[in-house]
């Protein structure tokens, strides 16, 4: 029984710090001819058979979160077979940051590139449209999170009774996704909290598909949000 204890205990405190020992990877992407931010640019990690992902926004900024701590290459790519890699190491608990890099994609139109993956954006490949906090806080409806999804797609309605409305979908049918978990409604929410706002009105990734209407995500402010604005 104490064996049996023990194991438990063991794999318990194992499992803990496996949570525990993540990071995250950070960095801006400028163009290097123009010294702008780069948008839709894909950077990635590869670990033992895992992807690890994520794109820049306006700003040319990237995150990518929950990362084993341990040094990588962050590869930069715009199109196809056009990459570069930055060598990161990320500690526990906090982020690597690999700076603001200059980005060049040898062959590439830049302009044909960034209207293809607005093209998947709007298939519904990746959550769109997007409100950032700097959206949120200078949005004259940040204290209703369901009248800033209306003003952010055309297929969002609002129903007289306040019930949303997505593409033709019964009204209600439709769900909010806070910070991972399921919801009937985000009113409480202050909007100070929120880091970023998403959108789907089709195509919902199958960790959302048990609606037929469409899914409101917010992300609130996370530990690594909150050092990462300190830090800069």
């Amino acid at each position: 029984m104490k064996k049996t204890l023990t194991l438990l205990a063991s794999i318990l405190v194992s499992q803990l710090f496996a949570q525990s020992a993540l990071g995250d990877a950070i960095g801006t992407v400028l163009d290097s001819d123009s010294k702008q931010p780069m948008e839709y640019v894909k950077a990635f990690i590869l670990d033992q058979g895992k992807k690890y992902q994520a794109i820049t926004d306006k700003d040319g900024r990237f995150r990518i979160s929950a990362i084993p701590a341990g040094k990588y290459n962050v590869f930069l790519v715009f199109g196809r077979d056009t990459s570069q890699n930055y060598l990161v190491d990320i500690p526990i608990e906090s982020y690597g940051n690999i700076g603001s890099v200059e980005f060049k994609p040898k062959g590439v139109m830049k302009d044909e590139i960034v209207v293809k993956e607005r093209l998947r954006l709007r298939m519904g490949e990746l959550p769109t449209p997007e409100l950032t906090e700097k959206d949120i806080k200078h949005n004259p409806n940040k204290f209703s999170v369901a009248t800033m999804a209306t003003q952010m797609s055309s297929e969002i309605k609002m129903a007289d009774d306040g019930e949303l409305m997505f593409r033709g979908a019964r009204k209600g049918d439709m769900i909010y996704v806070l910070d991972g978990v399921k919801l009937q409604d985000v009113y409480n929410v202050p909007s100070c909290s929120i880091n970023r706002m998403m959108v789907y009105t089709g195509g919902l990734p199958a960790k959302y598909g048990d609606t037929l209407g469409g899914a409101i995500v917010v992300e609130t402010y996370g530990y690594f949000d909150l050092l990462r604005q300190r830090a800069d």
